[in-house]
């Protein structure tokens, strides 16, 4: 269990902890795997959210998904990339979270992936909480919470 008064502090962050989906590069399942190679090479990023034509989350997709297709006995064969689609080498297996979930399974769930895609009860793709806006809440938490909340450490030894 978080202490509540370590809890309060994260909250503070609560807005800039979702990266909002709008803002968030993604990839649609029927797109060709060499847009989603252009696409992910481009921005960056070594893992992406793929999602269908009406926003619904529907799996991740990695750079190392694709160059692991391309993979064939001679070496790199990158001309089946036009006829695969995302959907084809994507992960669907892949935790996510809702918007008013626990912190505390946030954190959890956060040790094994670098960032969670945040879904609404009808699966649609509302953006991504990411390892890197926890631990940037948590270095703030940390820092200010000596000087910030002092009526805070009386709410920890209570709770200890």
């Amino acid at each position: 269990m978080i202490s509540p008064a370590i809890e309060q502090l994260m909250k503070e962050h609560e807005e800039t902890m979702v990266i909002p989906a709008e803002n968030v590069a993604n990839v649609m399942k029927e797109h060709p795997l060499e847009h989603a190679l252009l696409l992910l090479s481009q921005a960056g990023y070594s893992t992406i959210p793929v999602l269908d034509k009406e926003d619904h989350f529907v799996g991740l997709l990695s750079l190392n998904d694709i160059v692991k297709k391309m993979l064939g006995i001679d070496g790199i064969d990158t001309s089946n990339l036009e006829e695969l689609t995302v959907a084809d080498v994507m992960k669907t297996d892949v935790s996510v979270m809702r918007p008013d979930a626990e912190l505390e399974d946030v954190l959890h769930l956060l040790v094994d992936a670098s960032f969670l895609p945040v879904l609404d009860h009808d699966r649609v793709f509302c953006g991504i909480v990411t390892r890197r806006e926890i631990l940037k809440a948590v270095n703030y938490t940390f820092h200010a919470f000596e000087r910030k909340k002092p009526e805070a450490k009386v709410m920890l030894h209570a709770n200890l």
